[in-house]
């Protein structure tokens, strides 16, 4: 029996419609009342899922997999001729911050910063870090419990020593947050969020604007740069020349998709370069003096066009093409400089392939010279550009851990090195299928699917459908460790590339936002029908699993095919599509979803508004939802009060529950222990509901 919850009725009133909302009390997180109410679904939870027998051994074995392996380096940065790297090194609860002289002398690695030591609780995270052009400093972003609220504090490179440089409010998880040194190392810019006592509490996370810190100087000091041009809901990403001449600043509005970059010179005044109809959404400095673009105007797939440096003055409408779109389309990442890496005399650009994706190599005048070497259905995350123009790139797949690999200047064969990931997780009997659905308006959606060879297509293996289907985001092949613990009992794992997603350009992805949103719920369950139809798994067998976004399209379908599948997991979700536009981040996501302030638009948001289309009497499926508490992406009260009407509402003997982890966010700086328990409590969840 789940806790009950009591119903508080209160009407909201859109363009004429009264909309009844009666768990608008559990939006009250402060609340006394309300952290009871957590603290019994929580106790409820823990009483289905830890009398599971098979829970204990369940999650021996995931700890295994998770600290058992080698250490992992990412997020990757060369400066003054040495490598910065975040580690992973388990079962330290946090990631840390290292030097090495070469990607293969890890002999010489230095540990910068620890945040397992500045903060022996384990909840102080790094968001990220920038080191100095010549890399004698480095500026890390750290927050607390999944906040996201991230201070900038910088440390000398070889001592670890922090150098009393604190700039408070450089990262949020609103508008995320950047940084770009000097070319002297001297002083950086930044994005300054508001501080407690510029705005009132609520708007905090709006209008993101650019200051300047100069090392040693008060950061209440710090000169302001631009931003009062940009619109609120403003997301920064910074990069400056290493000649000093230029810093750039590409400028999202929300989280849309749509860019204007604006450039900074020496004479201290910042132009803007391109307009928002001007498709660019992607810029990156060229190491020759010339900016480049990945522009989507003609070209929905991507195209990469060059602005000279005598041109600079004249703004993107003098940037002439140097590579024309093409069949597979450019992924864009905001974070990583939107899928286009530049050295001194090449562009290495991303292009996708459905969801596996591939690196393309060019000369700066656009001749092709290949791609760099990966295996079949793979991806390459990321890219660094080494002094002499030789790279480091660094690949993985379903089955294969994460490595760096380096591929010398002017092309040949690519060498492994040291900075590579070894795991317990053999997928050795495992293979990688594609397949494809037929979506309700005739789409073709693809499917990887990744499951043991030789299985038997007869509906009876436990198979997890998961997706997102949003932003633009492609869906890549991703070696995930702890899942070796559903394969080997068995289960199969399959992603579906749904609309929504950037997998075939930027036509995909408006496929699947605004009004059209409706079809990524409609390709997700082809989908889940296709691996049915296929003998994958019965209805029976069958879970479907998301988050975020992807929170969303769990909701969508539960509320709109109860009967699709046995069980489902759905992480940080957000359900109430009315009021997500009232929180700070709800608002950032107006331009993917659309407002309700909008007629035509709230029609729509409420046809699909999970937590509207609940239906009482209905049979739902078990169902696990998941959030933290501290989350700034998607707020937890989505959870509490979707997880409280599927309660109340359901008429099926299936559990519905709820996880709360109250030191926790949308999943950024969440300790690795508490990683482990909840992998444990989802598989353990699933086992059980699926009778594995």
């Amino acid at each position: 029996m789940h806790p009950p919850t009591p119903l508080r009725p209160f009407v909201d009133t859109y363009h004429g419609v009264e909309v009844e909302d009666d768990y608008r009390w559990l939006e009250e997180s402060a609340a006394p009342e309300v952290a009871a109410w957590i603290a019994a679904q929580n106790a409820h939870t823990r009483s289905v899922l830890d009398a599971w027998p098979g829970r204990e051994a369940l999650r021996r074995r995931v700890t295994e997999l998770t600290i058992s392996g080698s250490v992992a380096y990412g997020a990757l940065h060369e400066a003054g001729g040495r490598i910065f790297a975040i580690k992973r090194q388990p079962p330290l609860e946090q990631t840390l911050l290292v030097v090495v002289a070469d990607a293969d002398e890890l002999g010489s690695e230095r540990v910068v910063i620890d945040p397992n030591v500045l903060d022996p609780t384990g909840k102080t995270s790094i968001d990220w870090y920038v080191p100095s052009f010549d890399g004698p400093k480095v500026a890390v972003s750290l927050s607390f419990a999944g906040t996201e609220s991230g201070d900038v504090h910088v440390f000398q490179t070889d001592t670890g020593r922090e150098l009393g440089d604190c700039v408070p409010r450089v990262n949020g998880g609103t508008a995320g947050g950047s940084l770009a040194w000097s070319a002297d190392g001297e002083g950086f810019f930044y994005t300054r969020y508001p501080r407690p006592g510029e705005r009132p509490a609520d708007q905090l996370g709006f209008d993101v604007h650019v200051h300047w810190h100069a090392l040693g100087s008060d950061p209440a000091l710090d000169r302001y740069e631009i931003g009062r041009e940009f619109p609120r809901i403003a997301e920064i990403r910074l990069e400056s020349s290493r000649d000093g001449r230029f810093t750039l600043a590409s400028v999202q509005k929300g989280d849309g998709g749509e860019f204007t970059h604006w450039l900074r010179d020496n004479s201290s005044s910042w132009r803007a370069l391109t307009r928002y109809e001007d498709r660019c959404v992607a810029a990156r400095l060229g190491q020759d003096g010339a900016i480049y673009f990945v522009s989507l105007q003609g070209s929905p797939r991507g195209r990469v066009i060059r602005l000279a440096p005598e041109a600079l003055g004249r703004g993107v409408e003098a940037a002439a093409e140097i590579i024309p779109e093409a069949n597979d389309a450019i992924e864009a990442s905001f974070a990583h400089g939107t899928g286009l890496w530049t050295s001194e005399d090449r562009l290495y650009v991303l292009y996708q392939k459905g969801g596996p994706n591939v690196v393309r190599v060019f000369h700066l005048d656009g001749r092709a010279e290949g791609e760099l070497p990966q295996p079949p259905l793979s991806a390459v995350n990321d890219v660094v550009v080494l002094p002499g123009g030789s790279v480091l790139f660094q690949v993985q797949s379903f089955t294969m851990p994460p490595a760096w690999y380096r591929r010398p200047h002017g092309g040949g064969p690519a060498l492994r090195t040291a900075l590579a990931e070894t795991s317990p997780a053999d997928y050795s009997d495992c293979e990688v299928v594609r397949d494809e659905a037929v979506s309700k308006d005739g789409t073709r959606v693809p499917i990887t699917v990744l499951r043991l060879r030789g299985i038997v297509l007869d509906g009876s293996h436990p198979t997890i459908v998961y997706g997102y289907g949003g932003y633009g985001v492609c869906q890549t092949p991703g070696f995930r460790g702890r899942l070796r613990a559903w394969i080997e009992r068995g289960g199969v794992f399959a992603v579906a590339h749904i609309r929504g997603g950037g997998e075939f350009g930027e036509t995909w992805h408006r496929e699947g936002s605004l009004g059209h949103k409706q079809n990524v719920f409609d390709d997700f369950a082809a989908c889940a029908r296709r691996l049915v139809a296929a003998g994958y798994a019965s209805r029976e067998k069958l879970a479907l699993m998301g988050g975020s976004n992807g929170g969303l399209l769990m909701g969508a379908m539960i509320t709109q095919h109860p009967d699709l599948a046995r069980a489902v997991v759905s992480v940080v979700g957000l359900y109430d599509m009315l009021r997500v536009e009232r929180t700070p981040n709800g608002a950032y996501n107006v331009p993917e979803f659309g407002s309700v302030l909008d007629p035509e638009m709230f029609r729509v948001l409420h046809a699909y508004s999970p937590y509207h289309r609940v239906r009482d009497g209905q049979a739902y499926p078990s169902i696990l939802m998941a959030t933290g508490e501290n989350d700034p992406r998607v707020d937890s009260w989505h959870s509490r009060k979707m997880a409280a009407r599927l309660q109340a509402a359901t008429s099926s003997p299936f559990p519905v529950l709820l996880r709360t982890n109250l030191a926790a966010g949308h999943g950024r700086g969440t300790p690795l222990s508490d990683q482990i328990d909840e992998y444990t409590d989802v598989l353990a969840f699933l086992m059980r509901e699926l009778g594995l």
